[in-house]
């Protein structure tokens, strides 16, 4: 056993106290910050729940690390506290915030036979118990496979631990990048995360910027040693479009927020879907076109505001519109190179093209920009 592991068992920081080991999986959440990880946790809870049926025999359990234990209350998880201190220790020398991934999960695992750990940008399309399914005897579950280290040459974590690497006969250009969305592992392979830990704190400081590297550490330790499996048929992992996810849940929460377990609130789990809620290729087509009398200079940013007044039969669709409305206008003043004032803006939406084109939502889209602006 590493010192690494005897300090993790020898300590239980800010935690309630420890349970005898169980043979219950545990789908664990590390949840701290701003309240959109607070919301995104709440609802791929939710999901969880939907997804894996009769309540009453649910064979696993859920556990919220968390500096807030308030927007659980409602939820059928076993909230533990973790404070600043416990985040800062955890977080290593370096204060690499990811890092506090692994030596969770690692802490989980000195209590239960099979853990998993999931981001809070996530929600389910299938049973929970599918995942564990996946968590075996020498095996490894992470959210997906990427890359091979072979073809990201021109980042820093290649430049600067290739050689490193190879002269460790600990990776090659053959293995495979992981995305690390979800962590899930046996307790006989806990010392996995301890080898990753112990990467993290030797490579954090000669890789500057890779925020990754937590879970490229995750698949170097696992190389040639442990069994990949990935889980995209299970959960869906938002990592990319993130803005408009989170509108979904935020109208989901809107919705349901006062009840999340009743029955209409886990069936509303299956409408926010994996879905981008654009126009359809024929809608893109005639925005196109319809834009062309539009000056220059504002027609991408036309085009891109009419994504967002696109009708979508599904409500949680629909309460993107904002997002496209956003997305619209940072894209124009990135173009630009250049803060757009509300005058010029006002000036935009008021010619008569787009007058044409947006009808009376031109009021709306020109509050909500201007007041999302005020709220950056």
């Amino acid at each position: 056993m590493t010192k690494l592991a005897e300090a993790l068992i020898a300590t239980d920081i800010e935690l309630t106290s420890f349970r005898p080991i169980t043979s219950r999986p545990q789908l664990i959440y590390l949840v701290f910050g701003a309240n959109t990880y607070h919301q995104e946790a709440v609802f791929s809870i939710a999901s969880a729940l939907a997804k894996a049926g009769n309540a009453d025999d649910r064979p696993f359990d859920i556990q919220v690390f968390s500096d807030k234990s308030d927007p659980y209350r409602q939820l059928p998880v076993r909230v533990r506290a973790l404070g600043a201190d416990t985040r800062r220790e955890w977080s290593g020398p370096h204060h690499y915030p990811f890092r506090c991934k692994h030596v969770l999960a690692r802490k989980v695992l000195q209590e239960s036979e099979k853990a998993v750990l999931i981001d809070t940008d996530t929600f389910f399309h299938d049973s929970p118990m599918k995942l564990f399914e996946k968590v075996r005897p020498d095996t490894l579950l992470c959210n997906a496979f990427q890359l091979r280290y072979s073809d990201c040459k021109e980042t820093v974590l290649y430049t600067a631990l290739a050689e490193t690497l190879a002269e460790r006969n600990l990776a090659d250009d053959q293995m495979r990048l992981l995305n690390s969305g979800v962590i899930g592992l046996t307790r006989e392979n806990a010392q996995t995360l301890d080898t990753s830990i112990e990467l993290m704190d030797e490579f954090f400081p000669i890789t500057p910027g890779a925020i990754t590297l937590e879970e490229f550490c995750l698949g170097v330790a696992a190389y040639r040693s442990l069994k990949v499996e990935q889980c995209t048929d299970v959960i869906h992992h938002y990592w990319s479009r993130k803005q408009l996810f989170r509108a979904k849940v935020r109208a989901w929460l809107h919705k349901h927020g006062h009840n999340p377990t009743s029955a209409e609130a886990l069936a509303d789990t299956g409408n926010v879907s994996m879905r981008i809620p654009r126009p359809a290729t024929w809608q893109r087509l005639m925005y196109k076109s319809a834009t062309l009398a539009v000056p220059q200079p504002q027609r991408q940013f036309v085009r891109e505001v009419l994504y967002g007044c696109c009708e979508h039969a599904n409500e949680f669709d629909q309460a993107c519109s904002a997002v496209w409305w956003e997305k619209a206008f940072t894209n124009a003043e990135k173009r630009m190179k250049d803060p757009i004032e509300p005058a010029h803006l006002r000036q935009w939406l008021d010619h008569w093209a787009v007058r044409r084109l947006l009808g009376r939502r031109r009021t709306a889209i020109y509050q909500h920009l201007i007041g999302s602006r005020s709220a950056r």
